[in-house]
């Protein structure tokens, strides 16, 4: 779909009065998306092979850990490789949102099950089909309340839809409340993904825009905070996690990619950024508490 329709779209949701909104939220990404419960999960894979190899790397091993997830997205897809691919004791998984429906997951159970060579069996009474050792917390604000205690912590494609003061005071808490050794793992895409359905604009086409005429644009439905990579690293630092990983990938010249990168008018608040650190995508950066 065009990007301006999209736009229009979902600022004509976000005057619906609250649930209302979320409701034909659903209902509209039910329509749009077209991709099978099977598609998705593939999707997934790639994070697994790239977190894999990290873990590898850094001689970190999940089995038997407690794994904390933020943003549970629209089915379990981690929460069930962190158990039955790295045998972790159990994985919390939470959401400011309520996306989960029994139908998809007891699906899901049955797709995992056959292509992982395992054996999902839902625990009696959990409302959502999950299995034990997987409990999901909906409807829950992190910066607000409690955060469990935990090994690992780990989050996909979520910080850029946070807003920045929210990114700043969870990696706070986490600092404050969380034991000290716990690693924390981000995969991070900071790009306007009004391009993922309109491949005619750039993937940092809303850096041309003041944050006054930014926040005019964007709605809940698909905010995005707009920062840059070394934004990030900053937070983390002056939070005092350590980095203790990080890659990524940049927009190459020559590429079509970069030249409507190199299309875009940018605002004044980006000009002191290099092209590589603008155009930085596909972030994996692993923190230690």
């Amino acid at each position: 779909m065009d990007h301006k329709l999209k736009t229009i779209l979902f600022r004509m949701l976000a005057l619906l009065p609250n649930k209302v909104d979320d409701f034909f939220y659903h209902k509209i990404q039910g329509f749009f998306e077209k991709s099978t419960l099977d598609d998705r999960l593939k999707s997934v894979e790639y994070t697994c092979l790239r977190l894999s190899k990290v873990l590898h790397k850094l001689n970190i091993d999940v089995k038997d850990k407690t794994v904390f997830e933020f943003g549970s997205g629209w089915f379990p897809s981690m929460p069930y490789f962190f158990k039955y691919n790295y045998e972790a004791k159990e994985v919390l998984t939470y959401d400011i949102n309520k996306h989960f429906k029994k139908d998809t997951v007891l699906e899901l159970n049955q797709i995992f099950s056959k292509k992982y060579n395992c054996t999902i069996i839902p625990e009696s009474g959990n409302r959502f089909g999950l299995p034990s050792g997987i409990e999901y917390f909906p409807n829950y604000n992190i910066i607000a309340e409690d955060i469990p205690s935990a090994d690992i912590v780990f989050s996909r494609y979520v910080l850029s839809h946070m807003r920045e003061n929210d990114v700043i005071s969870l990696h706070k808490k986490m600092k404050m409340e969380l034991k000290k050794g716990t690693t924390v793992i981000h995969f991070i895409s900071p790009s306007d993904l009004r391009q993922h359905g309109d491949n005619t604009i750039s993937l940092q086409e809303f850096l041309k825009y003041s944050t006054l005429e930014w926040d005019k644009i964007h709605t809940k439905f698909d905010y995005h905070n707009r920062l840059r990579l070394p934004q990030f690293l900053e937070i983390f630092t002056t939070c005092g996690l350590e980095v203790v990983h990080l890659e990524y990938e940049s927009t190459k010249s020559g590429t079509k990619l970069y030249d409507l990168f190199k299309k875009v008018k940018l605002h004044a608040d980006y000009m002191r950024y290099s092209d590589e650190q603008l155009t930085a995508g596909n972030i994996l950066v692993v923190l230690k508490i």
